[in-house]
């Protein structure tokens, strides 16, 4: 089996990133991976990508096998993954299109298999600051050496899906003071803090939350529309920040597991 030394998960819209890749069937012992996984070659690296709602978004948020898609990550050798995804604003500072490398994230799904720690040994692993604060800053700073425009920072709530927030709950998020909503983004970081890889976010904005003054329902559509005209610029920064990116230090991510057991 191939490995791999960085991981990416594509999130909507984003269902392919490498050009002549190698794909991968990893079973692992909690099921298949949302799809193959697909390592090739990038600036000298090798990379491993998984679609995380499947090749033809067949696989709605709260059906995706989280757990699968980070042990397979972790079975190619991954230490360290970039996860885009798709977000709404919840505030008028943020433009369609923009960028943000979240910091934090508030967890408002339900049922979703979200530890690899079920027993009989108890592990309490912190998300006190659960994105990678290198790769973070590694993706602020690339974003802004290629004119794009990027948030540096920022909370991101996670809801259940598949549907869109209703007017008071998206006011209420509004109001918290948090800047973008998604339904994809836990619990897969955490998982991955679980298992000591470094991870990180890049939440395109493709809309303004219903919450928003002003703002009409959010569509499918709407947001489709927006990830097809700013992919190429998603791919153009993780095609950039890769090269930079290197082994992974001793940090909150590689140490998560150091007095979290009883």
């Amino acid at each position: 089996m191939p490995r791999a030394d960085l991981g990416i998960f594509g999130g909507s819209g984003f269902y392919s990133f490498l050009e002549g890749a190698e794909e991968i069937a990893i079973d692992t012992p909690y099921g298949l991976p949302s799809a193959p996984v697909a390592v090739g070659e990038v600036a000298g690296r090798q990379v491993a990508f998984i679609p995380r709602h499947g090749r033809s978004h067949e696989l709605p948020p709260h059906r995706i096998p989280y757990r699968a898609n980070v042990w397979a990550m972790r079975e190619l050798g991954v230490r360290r993954i970039i996860g885009p995804c798709a977000s709404g604003a919840l505030t008028r500072g943020l433009e369609l299109g923009a960028f943000v490398v979240c910091d934090q994230y508030v967890d408002r799904t339900r049922g979703r298999e979200d530890t690899f720690y079920d027993g009989p040994e108890t592990t309490h692993v912190s998300a006190a600051d659960p994105f990678c604060p290198d790769l973070r800053r590694l993706l602020v700073a690339t974003a802004r050496e290629r004119d794009i425009q990027v948030g540096d920072g920022g909370t991101v709530v996670v809801i259940q899906g598949p549907r869109f927030s209703t007017r008071a709950e998206s006011q209420w998020f509004q109001s918290a003071g948090w800047e973008a909503i998604n339904m994809t983004a836990y619990p897969e970081c955490h998982l991955a803090r679980e298992l000591e890889l470094c991870y990180a976010t890049i939440a395109m904005v493709t809309d303004y939350d219903v919450g928003v003054a002003g703002e009409e329902s959010v569509t499918a559509a709407q947001v489709v529309r927006v990830l097809q005209e700013n992919n190429a610029r998603l791919r153009e920064l993780l095609l950039a920040v890769i090269p930079k990116i290197g082994p992974q230090p001793d940090d909150i991510c590689a140490t998560a597991l150091r007095a979290a057991r009883l």
